[in-house]
């Protein structure tokens, strides 16, 4: 898959080029000779315990209505806040970020907000690549006046994602019916967001993240009846679990190669490390060559899950099997 340079990634490179030479310093991957094969970002999911504090311990219900109808009282048990997230990633040695809108909720409006976050980014050398969101409707609800709900509960992470300069959000395929049927409903909330997208140049990106979406050959079916220029998918490297009663898993290796030609962002979720510092769940030296095989040379953002590291030794680790794993790969 090759990129095209268009007058957007020219202004944005440019301005990446410029601000680094102003800092005496190049961004990660561009002061080399060689090009790196990827460049590593930081999911805000993989830091969602210090976000949330203690707010989920009143069970879910809680949870959602705090979520909905009051914010602040989230922030008050967080030991970080979304707009510390990117100091954060740079103090990680990562220079880019993928928000999760769970973590800032209240704020997709608020535009001195976003400018203070922008900032945040700048002061701290990072770039906002997306923002993954949830809790804004089903995207393949049923009736056409929930799906045009749902692309409302989305316009305004659309609009926070062009301030903030990224190039994506990424929405779920959430539907109800048979299968055949939520893949037409899914394809018709999709275009509905892909239409909106053209007017911010976002793009909206479809993970597999639970239900059908962990199907890959039912979410690659869904890529090609959206059939638009903004519609992609955000391959995560474990989450295809198809259903829990009875549990039944798609082939993770299969999944990602099928989901790859329409990726426009990837995911390396992992959970637990050997002593050798692999994930033992997913193979990342073949997870990796399948990313690469299909041409993709962009961020790869950790999404580290465990609970046998902290979050940061989590992070850690994952970084560092992403490093070695792209070394290895240099090398051939």
């Amino acid at each position: 898959m090759k990129t095209k340079l268009n007058r957007r990634s020219f202004l944005q490179q440019s301005a990446i080029l410029t601000s680094g030479a102003m800092l005496g310093t190049l961004p990660i991957g561009l002061n080399s000779c060689k090009e790196e094969l990827f460049k590593i970002s930081l999911a805000e999911w993989s830091v969602n315990n210090q976000i949330f504090g203690k707010a989920r311990e009143a069970g879910w219900e809680k949870f959602n209505d705090m979520l909905q109808h009051d914010f602040a009282s989230i922030e008050k048990s967080a030991t970080m806040k979304n707009i510390e997230f990117p100091a954060y990633a740079r103090s990680l040695g990562i220079d880019a970020v993928e928000y999760v809108n769970t973590c800032f909720f209240d704020k997709a409006k608020n535009q001195a907000y976003l400018i203070d976050l922008n900032k945040a980014c700048d002061d701290a050398g990072v770039k906002s690549l997306l923002i993954m969101c949830d809790a804004e409707g089903m995207v393949g609800a049923p009736t056409q006046e929930e799906r045009l709900q749902t692309l409302e509960n989305h316009k305004k992470w659309i609009d926070a994602a062009a301030f903030l300069g990224c190039h994506s959000v990424r929405v779920n395929a959430g539907s109800q019916g048979t299968y055949e049927e939520q893949k037409k409903l899914a394809a018709d909330g999709l275009r509905l967001l892909c239409d909106y997208g053209d007017l911010a140049n976002i793009n909206i990106l479809v993970e597999n993240h639970g239900g059908y979406s962990s199907d890959a050959s039912w979410l690659a079916d869904v890529m090609n009846m959206t059939d638009h220029p903004r519609v992609g998918t955000l391959p995560d490297f474990a989450n295809f679990r198809v259903s829990t009663e009875p549990e039944i898993w798609y082939d993770r290796y299969q999944g990602v190669e099928e989901l790859m030609p329409f990726a426009k962002a990837v995911s390396a979720k992992s959970h637990d490390f050997d002593d050798e510092g692999n994930e033992t769940g997913t193979d990342y030296e073949r997870m990796i060559g399948i990313v690469l095989d299909a041409g993709y040379r962009g961020y790869i953002g950790i999404e580290y899950e465990g609970s046998e590291l902290g979050e940061k030794e989590g992070i850690l680790a994952t970084k560092k099997l992403l490093e070695k794993v792209r070394a290895n790969y240099q090398k051939s």
